[in-house]
């Protein structure tokens, strides 16, 4: 028993180094730190810490994240659909140029609407234009 409970501690503190969560009034803001290796994770994840704080309200930062891979793209996606389904609303903020251009180029900038910094998001302030 003592190898299993090692195994889900590990796993636990591995998620925690990769996933920040900070919530606020309505919102929680979570600081994304993806690993290559468990992208295909990324949007499970963000879902259940939405549904253990009840806010479907996602403000995800990205200023730890270089470049988004298509399937970083893919979870996001996957994330849009479920939050606004549940009435809420998925934010990025924080994209490096390179990762504003590749959403560009994927047609998802206006999907996946992303702002300079955490409160233009909250408030929803005019979509960053691509550089």
């Amino acid at each position: 028993m003592t190898k299993v409970y090692g195994n889900r501690e590990r796993e636990r503190k591995r998620e925690e180094r990769e996933i920040e969560v900070d919530r606020g009034p309505d919102w929680l803001f979570v600081r994304l730190h993806p690993d290559q290796q468990r992208l295909d994770q990324v949007a499970d994840r963000l879902w259940s810490v939405l549904n253990k704080h009840f806010i479907y309200r996602l403000v995800l930062e990205m200023d730890d994240v270089e470049m988004i891979p298509s399937q970083l793209m893919g979870q996001l996606v996957m994330l849009q659909k479920r939050v606004l389904q549940h009435g809420g609303a998925l934010r990025l903020c924080g994209l490096s140029p390179q990762c504003e251009q590749a959403l560009h180029f994927c047609r998802l900038d206006q999907a996946l609407p992303h702002f300079a910094n955490r409160e233009d998001a909250v408030h929803g302030c005019a979509f960053a234009k691509p550089r």
